[in-house]
């Protein structure tokens, strides 16, 4: 799980069901990659997730320029999530999140620095 010193450096965010409609918007960079098996991810996380009491419908989509991947390390579960071939793909984790602490990277499939767009949101997305 997550040692003291990684998790008082990460920046923490608390999520609880009185999360706006809106998606919540955390911008970061993806530098200082190492290799995973999740793509090249920072060697500590680049966000902590607090969900402070079960919730039925989270969603966390990472979107960046570069082949972007999503590595989720909670209660749940460790999860890596890449994007698929298309233009518009993005990756993403939603579905029922247990109480506890998720750390989060956001990488890539390449040893490039990219800026990146974390969206939280409690809001299912629209169907086309």
């Amino acid at each position: 799980m997550f040692t003291q010193s990684i998790t008082a450096q990460t920046p923490m965010i608390q999520v609880s069901r009185n999360l706006s409609s809106y998606p919540l918007v955390i911008n970061g960079t993806s530098d200082k990659t190492v290799p995973s098996n999740c793509g090249n991810i920072t060697a500590t996380p680049n966000q902590v997730i607090r969900v402070t009491e079960a919730l039925p419908y989270l969603r966390v989509t990472a979107k960046s320029l570069g082949n972007t991947t999503l590595l989720i390390n909670g209660p749940g579960g460790r999860f890596c999530i890449m994007a698929d071939s298309s233009p518009d793909s993005y990756p993403e984790l939603s579905g029922y999140w247990i109480p506890g602490d998720y750390s989060v990277n956001v990488g890539n499939l390449s040893h490039k620095e990219y800026s990146y767009t974390l969206e939280i949101s409690q809001q299912k997305k629209p169907t086309k």
